[in-house]
């Protein structure tokens, strides 16, 4: 076989050499003739194999090996096998007498000179070859020059050819709005979030299925649509959920990130550290017998949770009076009027106006009625209304600080591959790539990749619910509560402040030396109060004259706290989010203030 194909390649590269003319043939034809009888069964199929597969790698060796032939690489670059056979043969009678030694030393030499060679004819082959020359320097230029207009030209040029345009579907068009599901232990808050998730396509009909079957199991079968937000073991087994689960769904307009606080009251400082996230709050009422009553008194958890979301900064409140479908209530309205009526008067004096940002409305969990679709005539012929998801989807939209500097307190933390923050954004935007520091501590970080919603974006904005993947710090060296914020302009840190606190239940009074614990945005800190400065007065809103020597239950005072670490926080005429927070003791809500000034 070799036999054979060696002359026709002979043949052909003498017609070659006898076309071309150069190098004195009569000289050379021998010489070729003799090295290629040699290495013709090496030389000559890999060569045409290779050149057949992949032309670039081979052409790149042999401009390395042959750097002395000047004739040479413009032919290779534009020719057919046969005369890349007579190439390497040109190249290769020079060095006939000792060919092991010398083709490494000639590869050696010129191997830091190669790229800027070897660029030009790679890229060209490989423009020819396939679309996906991601590396060439070229490509990359032409590349930022169409994407600069999409995104201020601030694009790292780190960030892969895919990712701009997907940015833009996911950072954007459709406004970002973070929902929590408040309420009495019990109340279905996590069932609705399930059965919005079900409804609008979240969780798929296998999934939903699974969880039927294992509920089924443990007989607890009317648990299964919470399972898609209390995802750990414990939760399921009790049926009670103790961190905040989180999930999004989407309309035409907005992005819901849904935030399923714990009801239960040993779990209140999980809820505290959801509604601070949220812009939105939904106050989930059990209207079965019993329920309800037990919820709304003294001691129940929908009186607080409604009061710490309005403290949170929650500007619109939803109240679903859900199951309505139980059989001691059967959609009846006279049960949906007296829930309603009831917590009414609470709703008002904590400072939700019926008007503006109040909404009631009746649905069921369980079946899904009111939710996505409005509750058919034949079961509830008395409420008209909008259902549950138009009604969220039509409210006005919320002002955003959007040129502020960045802000976002971290809510929670975790390993993978690095440091990842959660939290959501309250100010600004940042990117992939940027600096920031990480205060109260002052640590300079750098973002190494963002998720808004488990999607991966290369930047961020306001409202949005997002993980940070940091460099330059360790998981153990951050705790909720720390602010992740602009270089140029950071967030203020302290230790003492002064702020004007509204004592809602407390038995006994309060004077200075009290201690609580304070929860400001994410944070939960021991706090002490070393002096009172004034009582205010409710209706006027006139200061005393003389220092108080305490306060007591219903009093509004501006005090000076001090907290026993630093911590992040802003003035509330500033900043209003980073500047209200509660006091709770003995697993009660004891008082809310805001902060008037840091004072050190």
């Amino acid at each position: 076989m070799s036999n054979n194909g060696a002359p026709d390649s002979w043949e052909s590269q003498a017609e070659v050499v006898g076309e071309k003319g150069a190098n004195d043939s009569n000289e050379l034809s021998p010489k070729t003739f003799s090295t290629l009888n040699v290495n013709a069964v090496e030389f000559v199929p890999s060569f045409c194999t290779n050149a057949s597969q992949d032309e670039s790698p081979t052409k790149s060796q042999k401009s390395e090996s042959s750097p002395t032939s000047s004739e040479g690489s413009p032919v290779m670059n534009g020719c057919g096998e046969g005369d890349n056979g007579d190439n390497v043969a040109a190249s290769a009678s020079p060095r006939v007498e000792e060919p092991p030694p010398v083709p490494p030393a000639t590869a050696v030499a010129p191997v830091p000179e190669v790229p800027p060679d070897d660029s030009s004819p790679t890229a060209d082959s490989w423009e020819n070859e396939a679309d996906n020359a991601l590396l060439t320097e070229e490509i990359n230029e032409a590349d930022e020059e169409e994407i600069e207009p999409q995104e201020d030209g601030e694009l790292a040029k780190k960030v892969p050819k895919k990712k701009p345009p997907r940015v833009e579907d996911t950072r954007s068009k459709k406004e970002h709005v973070n929902v929590v599901f408040i309420g009495h232990v019990d109340a279905g808050k996590s069932t609705i979030g399930g059965q919005i998730m079900s409804l609008t396509g979240m969780v798929d009909k296998r999934t939903l299925e699974k969880y039927e079957r294992e509920a089924r199991e443990k007989s607890r079968e009317s648990w299964y649509l919470s399972w898609a937000l209390d995802t750990n073991q414990e939760e399921r087994d009790k049926g009670k959920t103790v961190e905040v689960g989180r999930a999004y769904f989407e309309t035409d307009r907005k992005h819901f990130t849904i935030l399923d606080a714990p009801g239960h009251k040993s779990f209140v400082p999980n809820m505290i550290g959801g509604a601070a996230q949220a812009d939105l709050a939904v106050l989930v009422i059990s209207a079965r017998k019993g329920e309800f009553e037990t919820g709304f008194d003294r001691g129940g958890q929908t009186r607080e949770h409604a009061m710490l979301a309005k403290t949170a900064g929650v500007k619109h409140l939803v109240a679903l009076v859900n199951k309505m479908d139980d059989p001691t209530v059967n959609w009846e309205e006279k049960r949906y009027n007296e829930c309603r009526d009831k917590i009414m008067p609470y709703l008002k004096k904590l400072g939700f106006n019926p008007a503006k940002d109040l909404s009631f409305l009746p649905v069921s969990g369980q079946t899904g009625q009111g939710l996505l679709e409005r509750v058919s005539e034949e079961v509830c012929p008395w409420y008209r209304g909008p259902s549950f998801i138009q009604l969220i989807d039509e409210l006005p939209s919320l002002n955003r600080k959007m040129d502020g500097p960045f802000i976002m307190p971290v809510v929670d933390k975790y390993k993978d591959m690095g440091t990842v923050l959660m939290g959501k954004v309250e100010a600004g935007t940042t990117r992939k790539g940027s600096l920031l520091f990480l205060m109260p501590n002052r640590v300079n970080v750098t973002v190494d990749q963002l998720w808004s919603d488990d999607i991966e974006v290369t930047s961020i904005g306001p409202g949005e619910n997002v993980k940070v993947k940091l460099k330059g710090i360790e998981e153990e060296d951050v705790s909720p509560g720390f602010v992740l914020c602009d270089t140029i302009d950071p967030i203020t840190t302290g230790r003492v402040f002064d702020a004007q606190v509204v004592i809602l239940e407390h038995k006994s009074i309060i004077c200075a030396g009290y201690s609580a614990v304070m929860h400001i945005h994410c944070a939960a800190e021991e706090v002490t109060v070393k002096a009172l400065i004034c009582l205010v007065d409710k209706k006027t809103g006139d200061k005393s004259k003389t220092r108080p020597r305490f306060v007591k239950q219903d009093q509004v005072a501006i005090m000076r706290i001090e907290c026993a670490g630093i911590i992040c926080l802003e003035p509330f005429k500033k900043f209003a989010q980073m500047g209200r927070f509660t006091l709770r003791d003995e697993n009660k809500t004891i008082a809310i203030g805001k902060v008037l000034k840091v004072v050190e």
